[in-house]
């Protein structure tokens, strides 16, 4: 049982709230024996037949009746109330058939079937106290706060000092208060505290469709999609002409990535109340990315991108809360700017998507390949990585090593770029980039520059001759393309950048710079040709 509940079967209170009516109407004994003299009479007329007939029917509704109450006080509810039907069957129009019935539909928690006995219990008897008493109960169970309100004023007029009632009235103060807080958290699309309100006017109100619906909605709205599905479809089972419960579970649809029967449920929601005002704005909203979408995927098939990245953009405008179907819409339109070359847009748009949906595995393959591309090997490396988690194929183990490699080598000196030469350079195109380059640098000729530029110089000078060592030797200069650090050569530290220049400058070429000294520490002059 429910929380709402509890307060039914509470020993203290049964005779006042929801007992049953276990005391016949009339006592049948004397009646039982009157009708055996009637059956053994040969003068029966056609009144007296009927008399008898229904006489009988009222003994048999009774007994029904008492072993209605025998299997409601063993808490078998199912059993008692197929007792207390074949009772109303033999005697419809005895009220407290349908009372004790109602109070077995309420331990069940159908709160609609119950409400229906005791209303007809009182057509029968409007002076049946413990039907308004039920009624109170129903309603409020039900949620209906108008219902609950006149049940309430109509068994204080048949009983003003009764308490009986206390605590509905009480509870129905809150439920209004809740009911109000609700409505207003979701104007503001405040809709986890709306959530909030609706869980407590459900403790109150379990039955209460609308409000489940409003929480329902709100369960969809915050992408808690199977939450607000099972309560959608519990719903529509019961009734499936209840548009607001089809437009829910459109909703968890729509928002699902799963646009065309999101589609069909808002339509089939209008069929049943064409002034669905949620469902039209919903409807709406989904025609329009579903055009969109198709659109500009047609429009990327045929090679007109500057077409398709202008209906991609208006797509992403229409519905900011569809988090799944905008993360695809940003990743067509990352594609889009690749193909019209903007990198750059296209890695944001990888990202936007990822932001929406983090373990969309193509958006992140896709800023993988493109931050390779752009040479951000550190942030390929992380998507690469990120990438593997989702799905370990060898494909992938495959992208994030060469990914790895080429970070490895762009944090590596760049020996090309320190000589100026393309990785394709032949070894004499390397012997002329030296040269040049260490008569530039060659500490000799920056003998009057300051300390710190000195030191600059002889940075250079001998990072000419790390280059040249290792691309001169085409054994050092294949395992260097391939990824070795100079470390692992295992020399660079016997590397003497001044030996490397005297194969070129030999001493005896009387070459020299001026005002310069050479290594030996004679003066020298260099003459250029």
């Amino acid at each position: 049982m429910s929380d709402v509940v509890i307060d039914l079967v509470n020993d203290s209170e049964t005779d006042d709230i929801i007992t049953i009516d276990d005391q016949p109407e009339k006592d049948c004994s004397d009646e039982a024996m009157e009708m055996k003299e009637v059956e053994d009479s040969p003068t029966l007329n056609e009144s007296s037949d009927v008399e008898f007939v229904e006489m009988n029917n009222q003994m048999l509704a009774e007994e029904k009746k008492n072993l209605g109450n025998d299997e409601y006080k063993s808490k078998h509810y199912e059993s008692a109330l197929r007792f207390y039907s074949e009772a109303i069957t033999l005697s419809p129009q005895t009220a407290a058939y349908y009372g004790n019935r109602s109070a077995c539909y309420m331990m069940l928690g159908d709160y609609r079937s119950a409400l229906n006995d005791v209303k007809t219990a009182i057509t029968i008897d409007d002076k049946y106290e413990k039907g308004y008493i039920r009624m109170a109960k129903c309603s409020l169970a039900l949620g209906d706060v108008i219902g609950t309100d006149q049940a309430i004023r109509k068994f204080l007029n048949l009983d003003p000092s009764n308490t009986a009632l206390r605590e509905e009235i009480s509870n129905l103060k809150v439920l209004r208060e809740q009911n109000e807080k609700a409505t207003a958290c979701y104007d503001k699309k405040d809709y986890r505290t709306c959530l909030y309100h609706c869980d407590s006017a459900l403790k109150i109100a379990p039955g209460s469709v609308p409000c489940k619906l409003l929480k329902a909605e709100c369960l969809a709205l915050l992408e808690r999609f199977e939450e607000a599905c099972d309560i959608a479809i519990t719903i529509m089972q019961a009734n499936s002409t209840n548009a607001d419960a089809i437009y829910v579970r459109g909703l968890t649809l729509y928002y699902s990535d799963n646009l065309e029967k999101g589609l069909l449920h808002f339509e089939r929601a209008l069929m049943m109340d064409p002034d669905h005002k949620k469902a039209k704005l919903m409807r709406q909203k989904a025609k329009q990315l579903k055009e969109k979408k198709e659109s500009g995927n047609e429009l990327f098939k045929t090679g007109k991108y500057r077409d398709a990245l202008t209906v991609y953009s208006d797509a992403l405008t229409l519905d900011a809360q569809n988090k799944d179907i905008n993360s695809k819409l940003y990743y067509n339109r990352a594609l889009v700017n690749m193909k019209l070359g903007n990198l750059r847009e296209a890695i944001n748009d990888c990202s936007s998507a990822l932001v929406l949906n983090e373990k969309y595995l193509k958006a992140l393959m896709q800023r993988a390949k493109l931050h390779y591309t752009m040479e951000n090997f550190e942030e390929s490396v992380k998507d690469y990585e990120a990438a593997v988690k989702l799905n370990r194929t060898a494909e992938l183990k495959n992208l994030l090593k060469d990914a790895k490699l080429q970070l490895k080598k762009s944090k590596r000196k760049d020996y090309y770029k320190i000589l100026g030469v393309p990785k394709m350079a032949s070894e004499d195109e390397i012997k002329k980039a030296y040269r040049k380059r260490a008569l530039v640098h060659h500490p000799d000729r920056h003998a009057n520059a300051t300390a710190e530029e000195k030191r600059e110089q002889e940075r250079k000078f001998k990072e000419l001759g790390e280059a040249y060592t290792v691309l001169s030797d085409p054994v050092k200069k294949s395992r260097y393309d391939s990824g070795h650090d100079l470390e692992d050569f295992g020399h660079s530290a016997d590397i003497d950048p001044h030996h490397i220049y005297r194969q070129f400058m030999p001493s005896d070429f009387g070459f020299g710079f001026p005002g310069g000294n050479c290594s030996n520490g004679s003066n020298f002059t260099f003459h250029f040709g």
